[in-house]
């Protein structure tokens, strides 16, 4: 007998050999009808596992994460073999589950494929999941596995498979199709009730532009049709809220291939909606004793040498700047921390002083792969709100729950409601992948977690995603599809004091070493306002809107009078634009709503004469005649309900 423990600490006794579906039905047939993967002592196991040991099981169904991502993963391999069934020639490569759904990357070497072929492909998917084809997964020789896939005239598994050692290569099957697949499978094909193939793009092997392009099939899939047609409503919603359909409709933002890929342009109007933001976050800095820096847009190599940027992003970055003298090299500022190490380091610090709060919208340069790129979500330059605490061991969890705190303000005064909070800490078995001591990374990721359980935060602890010198708190926000994107970061940091050898003078009049936190509420200020957009589907309230009033004149006759108007509503720094072209009102009104202006002021011989405004409100329609002071103090009156609304 073996004994099987369950996540609320009850357990039963079992025969050796039971398989981990039937403890399902042992504890409720109707678990067992939903269970689609399966947790044992840590690690994903199939449903039909035969278990001989004792252990701690848990169960996941749709309504986890994990529950989808095996649901997901499944569909991959369902996708896979509609793709060889309907095209034989094509050669598979990997088909991993994402947030939303799953993809698969496919050679189709001459083979013509566009989206115009994913419904044929999808009809096929359909077919194979309604046989409930049961997946198996088995061991595999090395050598077993280099022949199956030579006969298979596949390069791409055979090099995948020449980077696992033998004892741990699988294969899962289902029906007549085999894939290299390391396990977590749905029970059968026919728990897959609903799918869609979205679209397709290119993406490089192994993701290297040096390698071949690659054909990638998006899809989604779900266990009832009900959830799937809600999914694509959401998309629909998603395309009209497209930051990048808002951004170019709004005028805020552009992107040109003289300038370069992944280089956003700010145009006036997107400038003022960054500056607007960037101002309410210093006020909120400011009150918090944060300090104001700037620091180049490059660096001495040497710099990124001694931080360690250069060592594990060096390859991945754009190439080094080579000056006219010899032996001078610098880099695209990748990084701001060891531009504000070296500030705190112009001048020697006592106990006394710290915390020092360096802050800084500082643009930083990353190598984005070609592929990888979109929008505003995903540049190669982008501004960070970053800012570098230099703190004593004493202050370091007051500093950290105060960072926390400014995260959640910038959050609730924005309206991002909707997010998860993840511990990211390291993946102890690949030590390389970090630099310092054990002892440091271990005090490092309590402070974290000791900060995150005093704020009662509701987090998830992701291994492998800490930053290569320390644990991170990070904000996911969702987006109107579910998707999570990473915006506000909070690090601790021993490692960055001790390289560039930071100090401070203790009671004790001796030198100790500072530790360092980064923090950045917003993370990039371009994703920031690409979720932002599509949360607000550019809606956005008063005291940030670019543009705040626009004045439409009904013909050239009362232009005059218009510019009087905007000049008084200027210098009552309201940010008001004129409307004087020659079309009707009507279209005038029309065009300023898809605009979002959030006021309009019509003036024709009436308003001119009487000197008083017809005002519209966005949405709400005409509020009347007033004079230009009502107008005004309503404009404030709204200003200030808004802005005491996030400052209480």
């Amino acid at each position: 007998m073996i004994k099987i423990k369950f996540p609320d600490n009850s357990s039963r006794e079992y025969k050796k050999g039971i398989t981990a579906i039937e403890i399902a039905k042992d504890i409720s047939p109707g678990l067992a009808k939903n269970v689609l993967s399966v947790n044992f002592d840590g690690e994903i196991i199939e449903a039909s596992t035969k278990i001989h040991t004792n252990g701690k099981i848990k169960f996941y169904t749709w309504q986890n994460k994990e529950g989808k991502m095996a649901f997901w993963h499944s569909s991959a391999h369902v996708l896979a073999q509609s793709i060889l069934s309907i095209y034989p020639e094509a050669k598979l490569t990997i088909g991993p589950p994402i947030d939303n759904g799953f993809y698969y990357d496919v050679d189709f070497g001459n083979i013509s494929f566009s989206e115009s072929d994913l419904l044929t492909l999808e009809k096929k998917f359909i077919e194979f999941a309604r046989q409930k084809f049961e997946f198996k997964i088995r061991n595999v020789k090395k050598e077993d596995a280099l022949e199956f896939y030579k006969k298979e005239n596949n390069s791409y598994k055979l090099e995948l498979i020449q980077d696992l050692n033998d004892g741990e290569i699988t294969f899962c099957d289902h029906s007549d199709f085999t894939d290299l697949c390391k396990g977590g499978h749905i029970p059968n094909t026919g728990f897959i009730k609903a799918v869609k193939l979205l679209n397709i793009a290119g993406a490089y092997w192994r993701g290297n532009e040096k390698n071949k392009q690659l054909t990638r099939v998006y899809g989604i899939s779900f266990p009832k049709q009900k959830e799937l047609s809600e999914y694509l409503q959401r998309i629909e919603e998603a395309k009209k809220r497209d930051h990048r359909k808002l951004g170019k409709e709004l005028e805020l933002f552009m992107f040109s291939e003289k300038v370069g890929q992944g280089l956003p342009l700010w145009l006036p109007k997107g400038t003022v909606l960054r500056e607007n933001l960037e101002t309410f976050l210093k006020k909120a800095q400011n009150k918090a004793g944060y300090k104001q820096v700037i620091s180049p847009h490059i660096g001495n190599k040497e710099l990124y040498e001694i931080s360690g940027h250069y060592e594990k992003y060096g390859h991945d970055s754009f190439q080094p700047i080579q000056t006219p003298s010899e032996n001078e090299t610098f880099l695209l500022k990748p990084m701001n921390c060891p531009h504000h190490c070296e500030i705190y380091s112009s001048r020697p610090y006592s106990y006394k002083e710290l915390p020092v709060r360096f802050s800084e919208f500082g643009t930083v340069y990353r190598y984005e792969q070609s592929g990888e790129l979109h929008g505003l979500t995903r540049v190669r330059g982008f501004t960070q709100d970053d800012a570098h605490i230099f703190c004593t061991p004493e202050q370091l969890l007051d500093e950290f729950i105060g960072v926390i705190d400014l995260v959640l303000y910038v959050f609730e005064s924005l309206g991002f409601n909707n997010f998860e909070v993840q511990v990211s800490l390291r993946d102890k078995s690949n030590p390389d992948k970090y630099i310092g001591n054990e002892l440091q990374w271990d005090l490092a990721e309590k402070a974290i977690l000791d900060s995150a359980n005093q704020k009662k935060l509701n987090y998830t602890i992701e291994y492998g995603e800490a930053a290569f010198y320390g644990p991170k708190l990070d904000f996911m926000v969702k987006d109107v599809l579910e998707r999570k994107w990473q915006l506000g970061t909070i690090q601790v940091d021993y490692n960055l004091p001790e390289r560039f050898n930071l100090s401070f003078k203790g009671k004790d009049n001796k030198l100790h070493r500072p530790i360092m936190i980064h923090r950045a509420p917003f993370g990039s200020m371009e994703r920031f306002v690409a979720i932002l957009l599509e949360q607000t589907a550019g809606d956005f309230p008063l005291w940030l809107t670019p543009n705040q009033v626009s004045i439409l004149i009904v013909s050239e006759k009362y232009e005059k009078y218009g510019y009087k108007v905007l000049n008084f509503l200027e210098k009552n720094d309201i940010r008001t634009s004129i409307d004087n072209r020659n079309e009707t009102i009507g279209k005038k009104i029309r065009e300023a709503e898809l605009k979002k202006v959030p006021y309009m002021i019509i003036l024709g011989e009436k308003e001119r004469n009487e000197s008083n405004l017809s005002v519209r409100k966005r949405k709400k329609g005409d509020l009347g005649k007033m004079s230009l002071n009502d107008f005004v103090s309503l404009i404030n009156e709204e200003l200030s309900k808004s802005i005491a609304k996030f400052e209480k």
